[in-house]
């Protein structure tokens, strides 16, 4: 068994449709993510790669579930948007994981995000919730093995929406796109730092820094609530 620490909830919407984005700390913390939602009464709607989807049985309950495929690098790969967009104008909650992977950074901070939380936001004109993390990471640490003891505690928090009105008046291009996910990465960022009782850091590692590829074992020196 692991303790919970809900925080923020009242940052959730309580009607219509919203993004949320959230960083990425452990294989395992989309379900703690989920389960956080859930106690909060928003349903958890993923994008998720379509090779979990497709497994046998982990991929048919997510299915049944409503979670959106994304098969990535192929023809199909905007479907993905065009169902996470509905699913939001249709007063849903959408999750995405802007980096697109579990946190490479040695100290397990965000890493630079990718578009999409973005773009779904400005083609509904819907708020993006930032969600930050930490303990799953100490359960089921990244690329590594699980500690079950001593009993870890989850804590997740939802922040205020983001503050994009000010670029929802522009003509929506790529300089106003990484805009609005810079934004939303440090909402994210801010969040977490707080969860961690930490300054936020001054840089952020982007996803074509060559210690992306490598996958370092993150560092447990600024761990914190074991």
């Amino acid at each position: 068994m692991v303790g919970r620490e809900w925080s923020g909830v009242e940052n959730l919407p309580s009607h219509g449709g919203f993004v949320i984005a959230c960083n990425h700390v452990s294989h395992i913390d989309p379900v703690m993510l989920a389960h956080f939602l859930y106690d909060n009464g928003v349903p958890p709607r993923y994008l998720a790669k379509a090779a979990i989807l497709d497994l046998p049985v982990v991929g048919k309950i997510l299915r049944a579930t409503g979670q959106i495929p994304v098969y990535r690098g192929t023809t199909t790969a905007t479907d993905a948007f065009a169902a996470a967009k509905q699913a939001v104008l249709d007063g849903e909650g959408v999750i995405f994981y802007p980096e697109g992977t579990i946190t490479r950074d040695p100290d397990e901070w965000p890493m630079s995000g990718k578009t999409g939380a973005a773009r779904v936001a400005f083609a509904t004109g819907k708020p993006v919730v930032p969600i930050a993390q930490w303990g799953p990471n100490m359960l089921l640490e990244p690329y590594g093995r699980p500690h079950l003891l001593p009993r870890k505690t989850m804590q997740i928090s939802a922040g205020p929406p983001v503050d994009l009105d000010d670029l929802r008046a522009q003509e929506v291009s790529a300089a106003i796109l990484a805009t609005a996910t810079d934004r939303i990465m440090d909402a994210v960022t801010e969040q977490l730092a707080k969860l961690r009782d930490l300054p936020v850091p001054t840089q952020r590692m982007s996803l074509d820094d060559p210690r992306v590829r490598e996958r370092p074992r993150p560092r447990r020196l600024n761990a914190t609530k074991e």
